[in-house]
């Protein structure tokens, strides 16, 4: 079962990631590329002119982009999975914590296991779907049960919960951090790729210098640097907001990790204090 569903999620994960690729080269081509942003329009395309030499308008952004080069779909692919990735762990994360206040559930657990009602604090639990709910609701069924058991002592059983519990927490936590590996990896490369732009833009802005024969070729060389500054800029925001939405997703992590202890600590601490 967990062989198929990582298969599952290595499929919709690569299938994302080519879509945005369709349509980073879509929005590339179709969108920045459109003549209407460059002066003479769709002229450019009846009389065969290379794109090479089409003039954005002045002020246009989206042809300024545009003469970034090749590189500039590439990146906004890098942008637009990084988007639908940090989309998806907003709704997971979201799902994960549940309804209510984290710290809430767990006073509240805490309160009926000190009052011994367990079947209450399932309640909580089928209330609560999140995470936490769901190891706490695994550790309260393993507490009932070895409640009942007859042939393991009392410090045999609390170790029983307590290792129920961590298996409990182990099943959750992949969840959690499932797809972070995809920003933390957009976060390093996003700028390498935007090197690799501002790298082919000065050599070309160099390459018509060379190639004026003495007079630079301003055209050629204006090219060449806003390709080079228009990637530099693409790479740089997307490793930014990589970095920013990874440690805000990790410290959501790490607020439910500690959540989820401090709930399995109080729980094994209870049944221990009912066992005396």
């Amino acid at each position: 079962m967990n062989t198929l569903k990582e298969i599952f999620s290595s499929v919709f994960n690569t299938l994302v990631i080519l879509i945005c690729l369709a349509l980073g080269i879509f929005i590339y081509l179709k969108i920045l590329g459109n003549p209407i942003n460059f002066e003479g329009g769709f002229d450019l395309i009846k009389n065969k002119v290379p794109t090479e030499k089409w003039h954005p308008i002045a002020g246009n952004y989206l042809a300024m982009m545009f003469k970034g080069g090749p590189i500039v779909p590439i990146l906004m692919t890098v942008i637009l999975v990084l988007l639908t990735f940090s989309l998806e762990r907003f709704i997971s994360l979201f799902r994960a914590s549940g309804r209510g206040s984290l710290s809430k559930f767990v006073r509240n657990i805490q309160t009926l296991l000190n009052e011994g009602k367990i079947e209450e604090a399932n309640a909580a639990c089928d209330k609560q779907k999140g995470s936490l709910a769901n190891v706490v609701k695994a550790g309260l069924h393993r507490f009932r049960a070895l409640q009942e058991d007859k042939t393991l002592a009392n410090d045999q059983k609390v170790l029983a919960l307590q290792k129920d519990l961590e298996e409990a927490t182990a099943l959750e936590l992949p969840m959690l951090s499932k797809n972070l590996v995809i920003l933390s990896t957009i976060a390093s490369i996003s700028v390498l790729i935007g090197l690799i732009g501002t790298v082919l833009g000065m050599i070309r802005a160099f390459a018509s210098m060379a190639g004026s024969g003495g007079a630079p070729d301003a055209l050629g060389l204006a090219t060449g640097i806003s390709e080079a500054l228009i990637n530099t800029a693409f790479g740089i925001s997307g490793s930014t907001i990589a970095i920013l939405l990874y440690n805000y997703f990790n410290s959501k992590i790490d607020a439910t990790t500690f959540k989820i202890d401090e709930s399995n600590f109080s729980l094994a601490q209870t049944f221990a204090s009912t066992l005396k």
